[in-house]
């Protein structure tokens, strides 16, 4: 297990045109009222007004104020999207990507994130990325992967890291690193990404690019495990229980404290 994939974000733009009905439509999300935004969104979204029509895919692609509907969620991305708002792009390439309300098409993805990721987009570059390390839609390349990673993660995208800590850990259009590639799982960790929490634990459980530290190693595990996908708790498990077998029992309680007090500062319960 070493990366997950990212949702649709959900934010909004504001725009110039119609500038008081748009604000209206702000006004009314941000108090939960997601039905009358869409309301207040949809029209000037008819009028081709680029920033309502991103709006009005996102409140479709996520079912507020209006029942769920991907292929109205693509067909709203894509009008902004060719009016260059660099988050329809994004969200555009996605729906191609994932094949929601489309049929799904590797290259018109590439295409799309490649719009945004040349506006800055960090989720299009951290998924252009992933595209080219995979070799979806576009010949594979690991350079190119390593660099789209690198752009994302310096913004501080957690599954970027994650993504680019393991090509440092494989060497993978970059010289192995382990030292690097722990780092870069740290960063993403302490987002509280699970991977990247797993990814880390695996570092202190082995003492590749770290000291070996099974308190650590215990702790990372415990703190992934409530987050981690179904078919991935059982290996977590089983890691966490061979580092509890070299521990006494009070180390065991201090990671679980540790982890604890961790869980609690990033504002989840263990």
């Amino acid at each position: 297990m070493r990366r997950l994939f990212l949702a649709i974000c959900l934010c909004f733009l504001a725009t110039a045109a119609w500038a008081q009905e748009f604000g209206d439509g702000v006004e009314a999300y941000e108090q939960g009222n997601y039905g009358k935004a869409f309301r207040i969104w949809l029209p000037l979204a008819e009028r081709a007004d680029a920033a309502a029509q991103y709006n009005v895919g996102l409140m479709y692609a996520n079912g507020l104020g209006v029942a769920r509907n991907d292929a109205q969620a693509v067909r709203w991305f894509k009008m902004a999207a060719e009016e260059g708002i660099s988050d329809a792009q994004s969200n555009l390439a996605y729906m191609y990507e994932a094949g929601l309300g489309i049929a799904p098409d590797d290259e018109k993805a590439v295409f799309w994130y490649t719009k945004a990721a040349e506006q800055g987009v960090a989720f299009a570059e951290n998924r252009l990325g992933f595209m080219y390390d995979q070799g979806r839609g576009v010949e594979q390349n690991d350079e190119a992967a390593v660099s789209l990673y690198r752009r994302a993660a310096a913004q501080g995208l957690a599954e970027a890291q994650n993504n680019l800590g393991y090509m440092y850990e494989e060497g993978r259009g970059v010289e192995q690193d382990d030292v690097e590639a722990a780092k870069w799982f740290r960063n993403a960790a302490e987002q509280d990404f699970a991977a990247a929490q797993y990814n880390l634990a695996l570092k202190y459980d082995s003492g590749r690019g770290v000291p070996q530290d099974d308190s650590l190693a215990y702790m990372w595990y415990t703190i992934a495990l409530s987050q981690l996908p179904v078919e991935q708790l059982e290996t977590n498990v089983a890691l966490r229980n061979v580092v509890a077998a070299r521990m006494t029992p009070t180390q065991v309680a201090d990671a679980e404290r540790l982890a604890k007090e961790w869980m609690a500062k990033h504002g989840r319960a263990p």
